[in-house]
């Protein structure tokens, strides 16, 4: 401890490195790693003869070994440490006759102009730029412009740095206002036990003339994985790489000594086009007692199904580890803008990066990890279309393998890629009378051909099954819908809308998009169309039902709110805030027939505002019934205008399965799934 300095504003100072190298002795002092770690960056810029300046050189080893292994010899060393020079004369003295070591301040060196090819600093910039206070920012500036002015155009600043973000900001700020090119390499580690738990970057400035009038700038950055430097566009650009580097540093060192009490969630991202590439969450798992093959492994979750509730979820991932029965487990997620080659390539591209997030104690015989999956593959995914609109953002139509033969299509805005907006089920194809089967020894069809119709009986959501079930709520006491006339806030890819026009023969439904586009998605992508019976409004929910009100009331049996929040800030997600203030729900109860139900779906993770909501729809709505949605946040609504529609669970159940006769017609598909009385046997009255 005694080592360290008082204050930073000694590690400028030469009577503490006199000081600091007597106490030390003989031993070497290695800032930022040793020859072996560097010498892979340092091959690429220094030539064997290149005339080398090291400034700030301590008593460090990295001189010397690039001597020896025939790097370079035409180097100089200078500190302001006369005790450490004198103790790096003699050490090299009678075997390194080309090196020297001169006494000298890096501030005001007797060096001429454009005197070297290559100035190297290890840890020198990080020592004098400890704090932003104007006297050291005035030292950088002096240190800066005296290796500006030895370099020779075309020449290089080497600078091996912790990368701390004042520092990068500064070095990179004043070398590429002066023209320079600017690259910052991440230096690999040894893999031993390092004494920064932060990675180590060398910053690469290469001289060039600054060209008057010229703001061009070329910021490069170039991770210890690859070869191949990245552009980027700004200083801001290049401190949030190396910045997101660090963390990631931290989080290996963090979880390589402690399991994780909260799962931990990062991106890897393409080298290419710097897009995320594979979504990981790291699952420990504490009641499993590590034996003697089960202390990690790695699950790739298929193509598209990342959204179901075991993958997508917290719980459902600390399900699945324990179902693996390993005591850390990481999920592998990927994305749909990515290629990927099979589960052999992926498992290829992967194995070395999960090893530094493996568990700690992990043993050395399990250094192949095991890779899993559902069915052993990586699933499949097919991109239909992408598209972007004003109101709702970037958003993609995509064909997915659920789990089994199944394929569904499914309607993804960007902004909440982890959430599925609409989901229809895909029929499979079938031949055309009087044609042949495809025969076995034929090239099968690829997974990116063009699938089957969408099938409109099947509802994929649950939460779509319970707002159909709610319209047994209506009719008298022995009487089931006939004639309805049904409002549908929000259209997303119509599936809801569409089973309640089919399936109910005498419904009438009027659907209100405020989106345009998403009425040409439902159209072109899912099977929805328009008719006597089906009519969709191009408007604002909230003004559409505030002009009926005024207009025409009570003319509804049924209205539903099915749409989403774009406002990610609030923790609910559907519908917006102002669908369920007080003065508009009171619209709402305007426009219901006195019989009638208003269908919510209320997707709210804030307990409070959840709460409020509850509070207000009692205030306004006398009945109130819910339906929670098992594995999910949604809970269905059911609320009518008056008292009298109030039903014992009994007859609620009588009335589900005796609406789920009237819906089961000879020839018209039916899912078990629909059971409806199972479905409102989970419904409790608020």
């Amino acid at each position: 401890m005694e080592l360290l300095p008082r204050s930073p504003a000694e590690f400028g100072s030469a009577r503490y490195w006199d000081r600091f190298f007597r106490q030390r002795g003989q031993r070497p002092f290695e800032w930022y790693g040793a020859f072996p770690e560097l010498c892979p960056v340092l091959h690429k810029y220094v030539r064997p003869r290149d005339k080398v300046l090291v400034v700030g050189c301590g008593n460090s080893e990295l001189s010397e070994q690039m001597y020896d292994m025939g790097m370079c010899e035409d180097i100089v060393n200078i500190d302001i440490s006369d005790a450490v020079i004198r103790q790096m004369r003699e050490r090299s003295a009678s075997t390194r006759p080309k090196m020297s070591y001169l006494l000298m301040d890096m501030l005001q060196m007797d060096f001429p102009e454009a005197h070297f090819q290559v100035v190297l600093d290890k840890g020198t910039l990080d020592a004098l730029l400890t704090d932003e206070e104007e006297a050291t920012l005035g030292k950088v500036d002096q240190m800066f412009a005296e290796i500006s002015r030895v370099l020779q155009v075309g020449g290089r600043y080497l600078c091996v740095s912790l990368a701390q973000a004042h520092v990068l900001k500064k070095a990179v700020e004043y070398f590429s206002q002066e023209g320079w090119v600017v690259r910052v390499h991440q230096v690999a580690s040894s893999g031993d036990k390092q004494q920064f738990v932060l990675p180590v970057f060398m910053y690469v400035m290469t001289k060039f003339r600054k060209i008057p009038g010229s703001a061009a700038q070329i910021l490069e950055i170039c991770p210890e994985e690859q070869d191949k430097p990245m552009r980027v566009e700004s200083t801001e650009q290049l401190v949030a790489a190396v910045k997101d580097r660090q963390h990631y540093a931290l989080l290996c060192s963090q979880i390589s000594k402690t399991p994780c009490r909260e799962q931990v969630s990062l991106d890897l991202c393409d080298k290419e086009s710097g897009k995320p590439r594979y979504t990981l969450h790291v699952v420990d798992s504490p009641s499993v007692k590590p034996s003697r093959d089960n202390h990690f492994a790695i699950f790739i979750i298929p193509q598209g199904r990342e959204t179901e509730w075991l993958f997508g979820t917290e719980e459902g991932r600390r399900q699945l580890a324990a179902s693996a029965g390993v005591g850390r487990l990481l999920t592998v997620a990927l994305h749909r803008e990515q290629h990927y080659e099979g589960m052999a390539g992926i498992q290829a591209e992967l194995s070395g990066k999960v090893m530094e997030l493996a568990p700690p104690g992990l043993p050395a015989r399990q250094q192949q990890v095991p890779f899993l999956s559902v069915g052993g593959d990586i699933g499949v995914r097919a991109v239909r279309h992408c598209g972007s609109s004003p109101l709702s953002g970037e958003f993609v139509v995509e064909d997915v393998k659920g789990d089994g033969t199944c394929y569904f299509r499914r309607l993804i805005f960007l902004q909440n890629r982890n959430v599925v907006q609409s989901e229809a089920r895909l029929l499979a194809p079938t031949p055309l009378p009087g044609q042949k089967k495809r025969r076995k020894d034929k090239k099968k069809a690829s997974p990116t051909e063009p699938p089957g119709a969408i099938d409109k009986s099947y509802l994929c959501c649950e939460h779509h099954k319970a707002m159909v079930a709610g319209l047994c709520l209506l009719g008298g006491p022995d009487a089931l819908p006939g004639e309805l006339a049904v409002l549908v806030v929000g259209l997303g890819g119509g599936s809801l809308p569409l089973f309640v026009h089919d399936y109910f023969s005498q419904a009438r439904v009027a659907v209100v998009e405020i989106d345009p586009s998403m009425l040409e998605v439902a159209t072109r992508w899912f099977g929805f169309s328009q008719g006597d019976r089906m009519q969709v409004h191009v408007s604002d929910g909230l003004d559409y039902v505030a002009k009926l009100a005024a207009e025409a009331p009570a003319q509804y049996d049924a209205v539903m709110f099915d749409v989403d929040s774009k406002d990610l800030t609030v923790g609910m997600s559907c519908p917006p805030p102002a669908f369920v203030e007080k003065p508009f729900l009171q619209k709402v109860k305007t426009i219901l027939r006195p019989e009638g139900v208003f269908v919510l779906n209320l997707v709210c993770r804030d307990a409070r505002l959840k709460e409020s909501v509850l509070a207000t729809l009692r205030d306004v709505f006398p009945l109130l019934y819910v339906r929670r949605i098992q594995g999910e946040v949604n809970e269905i609504l059911f609320c009518q205008p008056g008292p009298a529609g109030r039903r014992d669970p009994a007859e609620l159940g009588a009335r589900a399965r005796a609406l789920e006769g009237a819906l089961r017609q000879p020839g018209r598909p039916w899912d078990s799934s629909y059971a409806l009385a199972d479905v409102l046997q989970a419904v409790h009255i608020l």
